[in-house]
């Protein structure tokens, strides 16, 4: 128990304004540590690493993740760091109500605080469901030390009679054939025992397995992160190197700010095209771009996405599932082509300390119908489709390597539903004067309107159509769809109806106007009745009086730029606060 001898290190730590000296607070913030059985010389100047950890039983994509902290404890030890885990709150998108998109931005408040008030050098994020990722990459992206991502990977594949089941698309799939009266509810429930049957994320590219991907294409995770199965032991592998990896980035200074460039974001849009990523996507890269100080917006997704191949033949846009992306070799063989074809920035440094064409110049597809040949691919122009028009002056989404062909340019007569109350409610009666001619609108489920901007942008589609063999209908919402989802669904309207956007006043039997070629989504009606419209408008939507409901819906933003909150836009760094003792 010799006197504190700091370790020569290249430049100060941030922990050592902690735990570097002999004065009073330094001892007693160093002796409090040390009740947990940790020696002296862990104290000795070496860099203090948390392990920002998402684990819950209550959020099951990430369930699984204590162990993986335990194997970057490893690596962080062998590098000769210390490691802290220490647990954030964890949206988990399957159970959380009314939404997790509600609370990803106090999850991401959650991990900026932590890290900037505790002593830290550096942090592995360990991230899983759907917006744990970007709520950690926010997080870290606001406090701006050095960062590391570890997914903790999709389940294995599911399988019903002999059918691959991919989570979430085939629940989708299933309950519209239970309404068409192609599926019995007893097969159903014996479809559901196959859908989840390891630990893990989606196995299909939903938001989650499109989350770690965009994390792996920002250069924020090592090369191969993404696609590396929950169960696999690569994964405990990848972990345990991401350990050792963050202590140098520590010694090299490597900050998200050093590698979450305008060049990374236009990377990973290209990449979120190529997989036929989530729509989801776009808000959150989106709102952590916000974080790091850059202007993306809608229009550089329209831009850089819309010549893009998707060429991941992965559900919900194709036909195979996480597990066999990996097996085929990943997202580094997608990042290849990429580059091969000159949507690549080459020079984009990554958590490596490499540029991000040195991870995968090297890389090979092991299977050409998971990753397919470009003359081969699902959709020749992927990405994600920004829409613009009278009904949606500040953009809108739609994933074109999800939606049908023959309705990328339609016209038709609008059912409306107020809410998606509204919508439980009218959506089964035979009575409904729908037919699949009729483009169906759901208002108020927006960030503000929902409140959080659920998934339910995909709304199902009455039983009377379904049971003519029609499978999808256009439809349009200031709602979200989960990554999982499939259909010719417009999402994100903006500006939201519950914010008086002319979303608001569309009535049952105006005609809507659809052309994604043109990227037009237009109301026909005359523009002095849409006026007059708008100017009767009155709010529906009741502000909540009191909690963290009442902060979301009083800060936070549009989709069109990331549905953060007003005031947590830009970097603040990571001072160190005032001791208290």
């Amino acid at each position: 128990m010799s006197n504190f001898k700091p370790a020569k290190w290249p430049r100060k730590l941030r922990s050592t304004e902690w735990f570097g000296g002999d004065s009073r607070d330094h001892i007693y913030h160093r002796s409090w540590m040390k009740n947990q059985g940790l020696p002296a010389d862990l104290f000795d100047g070496r860099p203090v690493i948390g392990i920002c950890n998402t684990w819950s039983q209550l959020t099951p994509c990430n369930a699984h993740l204590r162990d993986l902290a335990e194997r970057v404890k490893h690596g962080i030890y062998e590098a000769g760091g210390l490691p802290l885990e220490f647990p954030v709150f964890s949206p988990g998108e399957s159970s959380l109500r009314p939404t997790a998109m509600m609370y990803r931005n106090m999850a991401a408040m959650d991990v900026e605080e932590a890290l900037r008030a505790n002593p830290l050098d550096g942090v592995v994020l360990l991230a899983g469901c759907d917006k744990t990722t970007p709520a950690l990459l926010m997080g870290a992206a606001s406090v701006d030390i050095p960062a590391i991502v570890v997914s903790g990977g999709p389940m294995l594949n599911g399988w019903f009679r002999g059918e691959r089941v991919g989570s979430g698309t085939a629940l989708w799939q299933m309950s519209e054939d239970i309404k068409a009266g192609k599926m019995s509810r007893e097969d159903f429930l014996e479809a559901e025992q196959s859908m989840s049957r390891s630990p893990g994320s989606c196995n299909t590219m939903g938001t989650a397995s499109t989350m770690a991907s965009m994390a792996e294409a920002l250069g924020m995770a090592l090369s191969g992160n993404a696609a590396i199965p929950a169960v696999d032991s690569r994964r405990r592998v990848m972990a345990h190197l991401t350990g050792r990896r963050i202590v140098q980035m520590v010694k090299d200074d490597l900050k998200p700010s050093d590698i979450m460039t305008r060049q990374a974001f236009e990377n990973a849009i290209r990449v979120n095209g190529a997989i036929g990523g989530s729509t989801n996507a776009v808000i959150h890269l989106l709102a952590i771009a916000g974080r790091v100080g850059i202007d993306l917006t809608l229009d550089d997704w329209d831009r850089l996405g819309r010549d893009i191949p998707t060429i991941v033949n992965l559900m919900p846009s194709g036909k195979y599932l996480m597990e066999e992306f990996f097996y085929a070799g990943g997202l580094p063989v997608v990042i290849r082509h990429l580059g091969e074809g000159g949507k690549l920035h080459k020079e984009a440094v990554t958590v490596s300390g490499e540029s991000i064409w040195e991870e995968v110049k090297d890389v090979r597809n092991w299977n050409p119908d998971v990753i397919l040949p470009v003359d081969k691919a699902l959709t020749q122009s992927g990405g994600i489709a920004v829409l613009r028009g009278n009904l949606a002056p500040r953009g809108a989404v739609l994933k074109p390597s999800a939606a049908s062909p023959h309705l990328m340019q339609h016209r038709g007569r609008a059912v409306v539903f107020e809410d998606i109350d509204d919508y439980k409610a009218k959506i089964n009666d035979e009575s409904l004067d729908i037919d699949e001619t009729c483009v169906m609108v759901l208002k108020n489920c927006g960030p503000r309107g929902y409140p959080g901007m659920a998934e339910v942008g995909n709304m199902g589609l009455p039983p009377k159509v379904l049971r003519k063999g029609i499978t999808d209908m256009v439809r349009i919402s200031d709602a979200r769809m989960s990554g999982t989802a499939y259909g010719t669904v417009v999402l994100h309207t903006t500006p939201e109806a519950a914010a008086g956007g002319p979303l608001a006043v569309v009535q049952n039997g105006d005609m809507i106007e659809l052309d994604v070629a043109a990227r037009r989504i237009h109301l026909d009606i005359p523009e002095d009745e849409l006026a007059r419209r708008l100017a009767a408008w009155q709010p529906t939507v009741e502000a909540p009086k009191s909690g963290y409901i009442k902060l979301f819906h009083e800060h936070v933003e549009g989709a069109d730029t990331g549905a953060d909150f007003d005031f947590l836009k830009g970097c603040r760094g990571a001072p160190i606060p005032k001791d208290s003792h």
